[in-house]
């Protein structure tokens, strides 16, 4: 299997959320509770993120998959090139299990692939975010923070203006955190497949959150008791932990 190569992203940031327009599009301004934070319109229309043969999976891992309580995923996993996936049952499968084999090393060289792309992309009206996103509204385009990210205050809206082939990349530089109870909301006809979030380190999805898209991360994805994903969960090189949550491929 070919080892993962990770690359640098040389983005011209633009816009960051410290910066962001009033809504009557007057000077910046940070947000309040009369002054809410509005994300500019990028004007660059951003490709789809390639997956090539890893768009059949629910969940791919790189050491281990592990499950405890009544998971469902709905969806392939694989497993490469570790060996161990527990859980199933009491998880229920819906869907093919590959453990390291041929249909799984193909997967895990895809997600090589589909990560840099992801990691590599840049444009000229690219949007810095940076802290908890909760409460905004992400239009389509590419988006980048330069450290982690949190949802944890208020829900996450993407907008999709009314065009269901709209592209959203998000890059996270490191650790993308859900707390508890927090959302992903699709408007504007928004599909979880066009969402890609590539993430530098790992992912953890709190009790009930609900998330959209495709997670790509470097190390490990964790989802905590009632967590959905409407999406895939894609993990280089560490593991995908799930305790009684429900995962579909979209």
């Amino acid at each position: 299997m070919k080892k993962m190569k990770l690359i640098a992203t040389f983005a011209i940031v633009t816009v960051s959320l410290m910066t962001a327009c009033k809504k009557d599009n007057s000077s910046p301004s940070t947000s309040t509770s009369t002054n809410p934070v509005v994300i500019p319109l990028q004007t660059t229309v951003q490709a789809t993120v390639p997956l090539a043969s890893t768009s059949g999976f629910a969940i791919l891992a790189g050491s281990t998959i592990t499950n405890t309580d009544a998971t469902t995923v709905t969806g392939d996993i694989g497993l490469s090139p570790g060996s161990s996936v527990g859980g199933f049952p009491p998880g229920i499968l819906n869907g093919t299990l590959y453990i390291n084999d041929g249909t799984a090393n193909q997967a895990k060289t895809d997600l090589t692939a589909a990560y840099n792309n992801a990691a590599g992309r840049t444009c000229t009206d690219i949007v810095t975010i940076s802290g908890n996103v909760g409460g905004l509204t992400l239009t389509p385009g590419l988006y980048k923070s330069t450290s982690s990210l949190a949802l944890s205050s208020g829900n996450l809206t993407f907008d999709a203006k009314g065009n269901a082939s709209a592209v959203f990349i998000i890059q996270i530089a490191s650790a993308l955190t859900v707390t508890s109870g927090r959302q992903v909301i699709l408007a504007g006809g928004a599909l979880a497949s066009n969402i890609f979030w590539q993430v530098g380190s790992s992912a953890t999805f709190g009790t009930t959150s609900v998330f959209q898209g495709t997670i790509m991360a470097m190390q490990s994805i964790t989802f905590d008791t009632g967590a959905t994903l409407n999406g895939k969960a894609l993990a280089s090189i560490g593991g995908v932990t799930m305790a009684g949550c429900t995962i579909t491929k979209e």
